[in-house]
């Protein structure tokens, strides 16, 4: 019984893992990492499948498979800030590590794993964070607010009273 489950974790792991991220023989390209929040919240760190995001900017690099795949997925954790605005006292002081650790108390972590929508070249793979603590992911040479940009969520959103999940 331990032998069964041992094995279908392990290959329930190894589906997550590779989904997301390049397989032995495909080929792929480095692509730029970057974020975009279109909460209230700060959103102080992220990572998609191991690989460190920045918001706002660009980070290198995260492979991605040079062809779309149905089923790619990848897994983004991150952790949010919901008074990014709160002053505290000046920096290097107690008082600013005492306050900064009552702030800092409040932080949440968060995982999910979203779907790369269908792409043809993946220069950018851009995480957009929303309200209600979802995830969108796209991979495109575009950016966000164009035209042709896929995501349409406005900045600044504010929370909903309640959320669906």
């Amino acid at each position: 019984m331990k032998k069964t489950i041992v094995v279908r974790n392990m290959v329930m792991l190894a589906t997550l893992l590779t989904s997301g991220t390049v397989v032995s023989g495909e080929s792929s390209s480095g692509a730029n990492l970057t974020g975009v929040n279109h909460t209230q919240k700060g959103i102080s760190s992220f990572m998609v499948n191991d690989y460190r995001g920045q918001m706002g900017g660009y980070s290198c690099c995260i492979m991605l498979p040079d062809q779309w795949r149905p089923g790619l997925k990848v897994e983004v954790k991150w952790v949010s800030d919901p008074n990014p605005n709160e002053k505290l006292p000046p920096l290097g002081t107690d008082e600013y590590r005492t306050s900064y650790a009552k702030h800092a108390a409040n932080y949440k972590n968060h995982s999910e794993v979203v779907d790369i929508p269908k792409y043809s070249q993946a220069c950018d793979l851009v995480i957009h964070f929303l309200p209600c603590d979802q995830v969108k992911a796209t991979a495109i040479c575009s950016v966000y607010g164009r035209e042709d940009y896929p995501i349409k969520e406005p900045l600044n959103m504010p929370e909903p009273k309640t959320c669906l999940r």
